[in-house]
């Protein structure tokens, strides 16, 4: 049966590229899940091989909500709730000015500066923020997900500094992770983004990410992350280097 049949899907999309960006947000959900991080940022660069860029952060960001939503649920009691206020704060006004901005720049360069942003997680060391300062924080990590959509690597780095157990990281990681790109939506919307011909897919998409996502938290990883950590830069490196040529293939024409 014609999957095109039960439920509309956009037009420029084929079933072989629906199934595969829903497969790949239950896989990618799994790998944030079960390793702590990486998944949002692979999932954005599987996102890029099959959507419009204008559409790519918007639709990244309304996937994330869900998948970083049910990580922060099935894990609610090891939220730390001291840094979600400031942070909140801090990621309204960086998102509001990477907002008016975003609407300027052309889709061949935001393909470009996803692709530099997702090497720049793998070969270059992200600083950490002190939580007193996580307001600029939340400011300055807000401000880049509206152009590279996947920061959770740098919130990630000021969660560290918080020096929290395994899951206590985690946990409190998909909680601001969940704040940020539910402002992210909210400010696409408010500068013209329409997410309707994509409704559908982002429900399937959120629903398969929190299937991943309960799989992943009862994988229990005791070995190979030595390893895990090998592919996955290999895996992102590969998903950039995509983007790079991409956008240029698009800017050349």
């Amino acid at each position: 049966m014609n999957i095109e049949n039960l439920i509309s899907f956009p037009s420029d999309l084929s079933n072989f590229a629906i199934y595969f960006l829903i497969l790949s947000s239950m896989f990618t959900s799994f790998v944030s899940a079960a390793f702590g991080i990486g998944g949002g940022a692979i999932f954005l660069g599987l996102l890029a091989i099959y959507l419009n860029p204008l559409y790519l952060l918007p639709v990244h960001g309304a996937v994330q909500i869900g998948s970083n939503f049910g990580r922060m649920i099935l894990l609610i009691k090891d939220v730390k709730k001291h840094p979600i206020l400031p942070f909140f704060i801090g990621s309204c006004i960086g998102s509001a000015f990477g907002g008016a901005l975003f609407i300027q720049f052309p889709s061949w360069l935001i393909q470009m500066m996803v692709a530099g942003f997702i090497l720049w997680t793998v070969f270059g060391k992200i600083p950490a923020i002190k939580l007193k300062y996580i307001v600029f924080g939340g400011i300055f990590s807000s401000f880049l997900t509206m152009f590279f959509g996947a920061t959770g690597p740098f919130i990630a780095a000021m969660v560290k500094t918080m020096k929290l157990e395994p899951l206590q990281h985690i946990a409190t990681h998909s909680a601001l992770m969940t704040i940020q790109h539910i402002i992210k939506v909210i400010v696409f919307g408010l500068i013209g983004f329409s997410f309707g011909e994509y409704l559908y897919l982002i429900i399937i998409m959120i629903l398969s990410g929190f299937l991943g996502t309960y799989i992943g938290k009862k994988f229990l990883i005791s070995f190979g992350k030595k390893y895990f950590k090998i592919i996955l830069n290999a895996i992102l490196t590969l998903i950039s280097l995509n983007l790079i040529i991409n956008s240029l293939r698009i800017g050349l024409m």
